[in-house]
This record gives structure tokens, sequence and C-alpha cells, in this order.
């Protein structure tokens, strides 16, 4: 096993020497939760899911998602009130769900969200089971953990398996995700993807286009609680790009220091914090002899840290994204969304929906850490805080 931390390392095994590489270890066993979809397929399969699912995160497609995030975020918003204590984390949790629910898939899941969110936490906490010795073992006792993680997994697949069910019986093109999915046909063959085949993507999407920037936001929201001259120059560009108004999708490039938060907290932050690669063929890296099999490590949790890339690396800092400032990064110094052939398909999905929410919701509110609840680390297959994040809530304009 190696842990590669220098960005040239880790460029080499995400882009010059990719076709070496196959996922690691952790994103083999999460097919187990994931079934075989986007995330964890490989070769060929991965290249034909990946070309199917690129439309729907096309620029022009998610300028029209733009309307979404923000009325779910005011909605969100109005239904806050001033002084109330809320965990951060199932906040946002329950933000980002209803978005991807409703953007990717048509659906709505407002009732059930607490529910998804709730077998979602289950199920990556079960992730760290599957990474035990003789885990296929382990899944077949009937343990406590293993019996609930059953319970959450058959609940989310009901969720997906009602969508998919609803929408064939439809027999309607709604121009979204699942609509790609449904009507997509093997090059070869020329049949569409049975259920199953809809249910791993669905799954994987739904996962991922709403974990990493509720994590994201809950990190973000912590970070300006810890620095109010970051969170008043914040304040200040949202008052003077908005005035009264809500944002829209044309206004991101204007909230340029908003999009310089969402950097630094994901610098400090990342929700995907590491990276797993399986050696195909015996090759080097850098000076270093890589057998076949090995397993190669990255962490952009940890490269992010660097302070040879990062003066201060453990200060939030926001001003580090100018665009000078970006320039003189070596790649990969900062990478949390990947690289390569395999790189996040949703950034720009996500870049917009964490500027637009914070935006959003910053527009009316100032968040305040609870101290007596301390923030902690959780590890799981993606960078969570261990116990959520216990804020109150403080109307813009009040005290």
């Amino acid at each position: 096993m190696f842990f590669a931390e220098h960005p040239d390392y880790i460029r080499d095994v995400l882009v010059t020497q990719n076709s070496n590489f196959v996922k690691g270890r952790a994103l083999q066993k999460a097919k187990r939760i994931l079934g075989d979809g986007l995330l964890t397929s490989e070769g060929e399969t991965h290249h034909r899911q990946r070309r199917l699912v690129l439309p729907a995160f096309h620029r022009q497609r998610i300028a029209s998602y733009g309307s979404v995030m923000v009325e779910h975020a005011t909605r969100t918003s109005d239904h806050w009130q001033d002084g109330m204590s809320v965990d951060i984390c199932q906040e946002m949790t329950r933000l980002t769900l209803g978005i991807v629910a409703k953007t990717l898939f048509d659906a709505d899941v407002g009732k059930e969200a607490d529910e998804i969110g709730e077998a979602m936490t289950v199920m990556l906490e079960m992730f760290h089971v599957l990474m035990y010795p003789f885990a296929e073992l382990l899944e077949k006792l009937p343990l406590p953990m293993v019996r609930r993680y059953e319970k959450m997994r058959y609940r989310l697949d009901s969720t997906i398996y009602r969508i998919i069910d609803e929408r064939r019986k439809a027999g309607v093109d709604r121009q979204d995700l699942l609509s790609m999915l449904l009507l997509a046909r093997d090059e070869d063959t020329g049949g569409k993807m049975t259920d199953l085949q809809v249910r791993d993507e669905a799954m994987t999407l739904f996962l991922a286009g709403h974990e990493t920037t509720a994590n994201t936001l809950s990190w973000t929201f912590y970070l300006l609680s810890q620095n109010p001259a970051a969170e008043a120059k914040l304040h200040a560009e949202i008052d003077e790009v908005l005035k009264s108004r809500a944002p829209t999708f044309e206004d991101l490039p204007k909230l340029q220091y908003t999009e310089m938060v969402i950097s630094e907290s994901m610098r400090l932050f990342p929700p995907a914090w590491g990276i797993g690669r399986r050696s195909l063929v015996d090759q080097s890296i850098g000076p270093y002899s890589v057998p076949k099999d090995s397993i190669i490590l990255l962490s952009p949790f940890v490269t992010q840290r660097d302070p040879r890339f990062f003066p201060e690396p453990e200060k939030f800092k926001p001003e580090r994204w100018t665009a000078e400032a970006k320039a003189s990064l070596p790649p990969f110094a900062y990478f949390p969304f990947g690289g390569g052939a395999r790189r996040c398909i949703g950034e720009g999905f996500a870049w917009a929906e964490a500027i637009l929410l914070l935006a959003t919701l910053c527009k009316g509110w100032r968040v305040r850490l609870d101290q007596s609840n301390p923030v902690e680390l959780n590890a799981l297959f993606t960078l969570r805080p261990k116990n959520g994040i216990q804020m109150k809530l403080e109307k813009v304009g009040f005290r």
C-alpha cells in the first residue's frame, strides 16, 4: 500500500497513468450499497454510462435547475425562525435531498426526506463494516447493525423503485436524468436498461447528488460561525449583489466571494476525503516502484492542508482563492472533485447548488455554533460531522 501526497504523484495516478488503475477496495465494497453504478463501474460499462448521464449535467441543463435550487432554499429559509436551534447537517440533508430528487428525477420526496436521510446515514455507517475482513460472512449473521442496514437499504430501494415504476407507467419523457436512463438503449443489443440497472445509477446519483453538497454546506456554516470577519464580508457581497431579491443562476459570476468561501470550506473539509486505486500492472510513480495489485491512497484532506501549497493551512482564509492565487497552485494541490477520466460528473451541479443555496440562506440568516455540543470529524464514505452540528439561527437585523 502506498500513500501519494504530492500533487505530481496524484496527477500520475488520476491522469497520466489512469489506464493502469482501477478503483480501490473501498469502492469495490461500495457495490454492496450502490450496485454497479457510475461511481463503482469500470471500463466500457463506466464509459457508456458516463456518456449517457453527461447531458443531465451540461451547463444549460444546470442553469435550468437554478430556480429549483433557490425555490427549495427559500422554502427552508421561510421555515426557520429567529432563535431556533437546529442541527444544520440535518437541515442541509433535507434541503439537498429535495433538490436532487426534483432536478434529476422530477420527484417530490419532501415528506420522506427525514426517513431517507436516516437510511443514508445507516448505509454510510455500514460502509466501515463492509471493509472488515470476512464482511460477507458478517452480513449473513442476524446482528442488530446488519438487520438495521437491511431495513434501511430496503427503505431506500422502495423509494427508488417507486419513482422508476411511476415513470415507466406514465411513459412520458420529462427531459430529466431518469427519462434518459429509462429511454436509453444498449448499443449492441438495442435493449433497454433493466430496473436494477436504472436503480444502480439512480442510487449512486441520489446519494452523491445530495450527500456531498449537504456536507459542504454544513462545514461552511460551521467555519463561518468561527470566522466573523469572513462572515461579514460574505453578507456584504450578498447584500450588494442581490439587494432584496433572490439569487439566480446568472448571479453566479458576481458572487465571487461566496464561491471563495465554498472553495476554502472544501479545502479544509473535502466531502470525498479519500480516494483509492489498485494498480493493474507493475509501474513507477515518480521514483517509486509500484507492483501490480498495490493499493495507492490519495487524500484531498491531507494534500489540501500541505503548508508548501497553502500557508497557514489550518486557517480559514477564503482570500486564498483569488484568480491569481489559484493560478499559482500546482495541478492537484486542490482536488475535491477528483480528476482525470473519473472526475466527478456532477461538479458543475455541485458548485451552482452550493453557491446558490449559501447565498439564499445567508440573505436572511446567520448561524451561531452551540458551544455545548463539540464538533468532531466522522470519516465515513464521506467526511461528515460526528453527531451533527448544533446551531442557533439568528435573523439578519436581529440580536
